[in-house]
């Protein structure tokens, strides 16, 4: 590989022994025979228990830590993790079941979203769930609901602020959104919310995601902070929530680096003491979801055939974007990056090779890795796309040709 150009962080949270990836305490070989066909995704338990451990140790004790189960909502892992976790946040009625089948209490449950469903909004005022209203007709409409079903409805407002999370993957606040309550309109909305009666819990403000610059995320903190306590004047009763999203990032691509967050940990550690002034009784939220899974997972793949075109060779495997559409650059990629992608079976290999992984489907989009150097490669070789435990499988169009579908597995 040419060392002029920037590489991938190394990818050293799997071990590997006899230059063959270790998953789950098993070899990558001896799991795909366990799983019983490729592809597959293997989601390790153990690195999703130090992520939230380290999190633990590096966050001041009174953050509550909640998990974003739209990230990845295999039920096996939000059941693991909701062992761990202070809360659960949702954004469908088919999430809300899996996190209350996982035994999260459902008062540590809420669901955000904008277009929430009549049914969505019943089985969330029956169960208990706060929900996060994205707007003033959302408000009316749960008001209605809950009278009908003789219960008080448990309710937060998003808030869209006045500015946005810079540098973030994806910009979720700021400026005109489909996401929350404009911040100027929150007052309006909030003395509405005292005049029909509904249990108002707090605030929900989220600006962006996968931010890997700790001082963005401080900053956007601070104006949360900010924003919130100003808001927090119009409040129709006590502010018992205070959900200041996420956005931590991890690394993808060549020349990311990991986020340092012991320096955002220390800000809102400074935050408290100013926050439990005004909000005594606010619970501070921080909701993360590809943070605390992301790296915990891998994506596998067999090697059904090689083709040399005009002197390239392409690896051709039996998986692709219609399971992991993020890695193959098309979901929200301005330009195409390679995910960090490794011969499993092979991951150091004697010998090296330029190479183009690609999958079955009929369209050149179809790209897993775009001229990366592998170990040299035979078919019935294991393709690992690692980074790929948050917004794989269910954020694919799985049906897109109608090629099989994918297994999921924690280990």
């Amino acid at each position: 590989m040419n060392a002029a150009r920037p590489v991938h962080w190394p990818m050293s949270q799997f071990p590997v022994v006899d230059d063959c990836l270790q998953v789950g305490g098993l070899s990558l070989l001896q799991l795909a025979a366990r799983v019983g066909q490729t592809p597959f995704y293997a989601y390790d338990r153990r690195l999703i228990d130090e992520r939230v451990a380290w999190l633990r140790r590096i966050l001041p004790p009174a953050i509550k830590l909640h998990y974003a189960i739209k990230a990845n909502p295999m039920p096996a892992l939000v059941q693991h993790l909701a062992r761990q976790v202070d809360g659960l946040d949702v954004a469908s009625l088919a999430e809300m079941q899996v996190a209350l089948d996982a035994g999260m209490n459902p008062a540590n449950i809420s669901f955000a979203g904008p277009g929430k469903r009549p049914p969505e909004l019943i089985a969330a005022i029956a169960a208990g769930i706060t929900l996060h209203l994205e707007s003033a007709r959302e408000l009316e409409t749960v008001a209605q609901l809950g009278q009908k079903l003789g219960r008080q409805s448990r309710v937060a407002v998003r808030v869209n602020p006045d500015f946005e999370l810079k540098t973030s993957g994806m910009k979720m606040g700021g400026g005109s959104k489909p996401f929350g309550v404009d911040a100027e309109q929150v007052p309006t909305l909030l003395q509405r919310i005292g005049e029909l009666g509904l249990d108002f819990q707090g605030f929900h403000l989220f600006t962006g995601s996968q931010n890997l610059r700790a001082e963005a995320l401080i900053e956007a903190h601070d104006r949360i902070f900010e924003l919130a306590l100003r808001l927090a004047d119009a409040a129709p009763g006590r502010v018992w929530l205070l959900n200041i999203g996420g956005g931590f990032g991890i690394p993808y691509f060549p020349g990311d680096q990991p986020l340092d967050v012991r320096p955002v940990a220390a800000n809102l550690d400074r935050w408290l003491p100013i926050v439990a002034a005004r909000l005594p009784e606010a619970e501070i939220v921080l909701e993360l979801g590809r943070y605390l899974v992301g790296e915990a997972g891998i994506y596998v793949v067999e090697v059904m055939d090689r083709k040399v075109s005009r002197g390239h060779t392409f690896l051709i495997a039996n998986g692709g974007l219609h399971h992991h559409l993020a890695a193959s650059g098309n979901f929200g990629q301005v330009i195409r990056k390679n995910y960090p992608v490794v011969v499993g079976n092979r991951v150091f290999g004697t010998e090296r090779e330029v190479v183009t992984v690609v999958g079955p489907l009929c369209t050149p989009l179809d790209v897993l890795a775009d001229r990366m150097e592998l170990a040299k490669t035979d078919i019935g070789d294991l393709i690992v796309v690692f980074q790929s435990g948050a917004y794989g499988l269910t954020a694919s169009p799985t049906a897109f040709l109608s090629h099989p579908p994918c297994r999921e597995v924690l280990v």
